[in-house]
């Protein structure tokens, strides 16, 4: 059973950056949340699920097949008895000596390096490889282009796109409503309502129907804390820490992006590239290439950094100068999360081209969203950008 195919949600997926670089209450760590950690001691727990995740990711497994009975009531997390699970722990050490043995600490292997969704790493090259066309794939960190025009002015034609700078200064707050279907249909879909307030709080709340009796899916933040809320995952509710809440932090500000200027720093352009778009939420077919399935889209690449540390990557129409894509990478002890969000079907809304469409891809699953209207400068509780809880209240 692979990533692509299953029904058993992964750990909660999310990234961390130098936890010491944001002001908060120390977090805690695995060892402190879980039990019986061997090789990742030393951790926030959110990082913990963020190699968790990677590891799945690189193996085209579930939580399921190092965890015996993972999905069930019956599960233990802690249980040595799965050899899988020991060879996991082999590899993670594997992994960091390789690393530092050969290339200073850098983290220039990660399982991802060998295995590329598969159990047992290729050891053959393909002939149709050798002699075809490879894969065509950018590196995570690219290299600004000779001859590229800058990243301000790409950034200067998606806000003029966008209804220009003026009248996205007007624009203070706004809640959307419309509909979210997970990864393969699971948990029936549900009700959307996204409230967002400038410059930093987001909150998406997703309600499923009663019958699927799945809980509520939240993610909330107002640039300072930040929560999620899942279904069936190990923690089912955390505070997020580090770079995870540095990308819920941008996901927030990227809300209102008149501001992206502001945003991100050591912004560069990339060479020219294309992206497809993500198979249909209903879909079981396997990404083709690096992009997807479907037809591909030129597009402009700027990639710059948060504050925080976080690698981003703002992948730009070549046509409508509108965003398709943003990518933010977070780091883990054995490999970048990559964290997407696909934007598309843009409307106008008060002089604004907003993106009804967006979905919200991570290592542990996925939300296709449908808006299907948008209110702005409406007036909005503090208390939608503060907890889980608050937000249902």
């Amino acid at each position: 059973m692979s990533l692509r195919s299953t029904l058993i949600p992964l750990a909660a997926v999310m990234t961390v950056l130098c936890p010491q670089a944001f002001p908060q209450a120390k977090p805690k760590l695995a060892e402190e949340v879980f039990k019986n950690i061997q090789v990742l001691k030393g951790i926030t727990a959110d990082d913990f699920l963020g190699t968790m995740g990677i590891m799945s990711a690189a193996v085209g497994f579930d939580c399921s097949e190092c965890h015996n009975n993972a999905g069930t009531e019956r599960v233990d997390w802690a249980a040595d008895n799965n050899p899988r699970k020991l060879t996991a722990r082999r590899m993670v050490a594997m992994v960091a000596a390789i690393n530092k043995d050969n290339f200073g600490g850098r983290q220039n292997v990660t399982c991802w390096t060998c295995h590329h969704g598969r159990d047992r790493p290729q050891t053959t090259p393909a002939l149709e490889a050798v002699y075809g066309q490879g894969a065509q794939t950018l590196d995570d960190v690219i290299q600004p282009m000779d001859g590229a025009p800058t990243a301000a002015s790409v950034l200067d034609k998606y806000i003029q796109a966008l209804g220009g700078a003026a009248k996205l200064e007007t624009i203070k707050s706004y809640r959307a409503t419309g509909s979210s279907v997970g990864f393969g249909g699971f948990g029936g879909g549900g009700e959307v309502q996204i409230f967002a307030k400038a410059p930093q709080s987001r909150t998406t709340w997703i309600q499923f129907k009663k019958e699927t009796e799945r809980p509520d899916a939240i993610r909330v933040t107002n640039g300072r804390t930040a929560w999620i809320k899942a279904p069936l995952t190990v923690l089912g509710e955390y505070e997020l820490t580090g770079g995870e809440l540095d990308g819920a932090k941008l996901d927030a500000e990227m809300s209102f992006p008149g501001q992206v200027k502001q945003i991100l720093t050591q912004m560069r352009v990339g060479p020219p590239t294309a992206i497809s778009d993500l198979p249909g939420p209903d879909s079981q077919t396997r990404d083709a290439g690096a992009s997807g399935i479907g037809d591909e889209r030129p597009v402009t690449l700027v990639q710059g950094t948060t504050p925080g540390g976080t690698l981003v990557s703002l992948y730009f129409d070549a046509q409508s100068n509108l965003l398709l894509r943003m990518v933010r990478y977070g780091r883990t002890p054995i490999g970048r999360v990559p964290t997407q969000m696909d934007f598309g079907d843009y409307r106008d809304v008060n002089g604004v081209k907003f993106p009804f469409k967006v979905t919200f891809a991570w290592l542990d699953g996925r939300d296709a969203i449908q808006l299907s209207k948008i209110e702005t400068n409406v007036a909005i509780p503090d208390s939608k950008f503060e907890t889980p809880e608050t937000v249902v209240k």
